[in-house]
């Protein structure tokens, strides 16, 4: 099982660990709001220069500002001491191209019951997108008119390309 592979590499990882507690405020005093692609693990931290205590990052299928992302930026804000929010996409995001059909194959394949799937209502509650760039800009939108971020708050926007590392700049306050 992969939990013993993780327990294994956690061992070996605390034998030549020192310890160190950076603190829970990001010493940039950054948010991101970013894909959970895998492609993006110990890719865009790096390709934005980022180390470990930098940033608070938050990840979701298809980088949605959906209500939990919002609420964890209203705490990152309000008791973090965030001052700077980014809404990170990325290239051939697998948000962009979900099969509707196969994806609720697959759930009733794995036991998932038809009704209840009919009842999540899919496509609203999946939260697909259409345009990585356009779901980007509507991101930051969303974040800029949310009452409970302050207007002060500098918004960006911005794509990383998955294979390059290059980030394309979609909307800078």
């Amino acid at each position: 099982m992969i939990i013993d592979q993780v327990l294994e590499k956690n061992q070996e990882f605390l034998r030549n660990f020192k310890g160190e507690d950076p603190g829970k405020r990001p010493a940039k005093k950054l948010a991101i709001v970013t894909c959970m692609d895998t492609r993006l693990t110990d890719f865009l931290e790096p390709a934005m220069g980022l180390e470990r205590g930098d940033a608070k990052i938050i990840k979701n299928a298809g980088n949605r500002i959906t209500d939990d992302a919002l609420r964890s930026l209203v705490v990152a804000v309000h008791s973090l001491g965030v001052e700077e929010i980014m809404v990170i996409g990325h290239t051939d995001c697998g948000m962009a191209n979900v099969d509707f059909e196969r994806l609720r194959e697959t759930m009733e394949e794995k036991g998932v019951p038809r009704d209840f799937i009919e009842e999540l209502g899919l496509e609203e509650w999946i939260l697909a997108i259409k345009d990585e760039e356009k779901n980007v800009i509507e991101g930051v939108r969303t974040i800029k008119e949310f009452r409970a971020i302050p207007h002060d708050i500098p918004v960006h926007g911005l794509i990383i390309d998955v294979r390059t590392g290059e980030l394309k700049v979609l909307h800078r306050d």
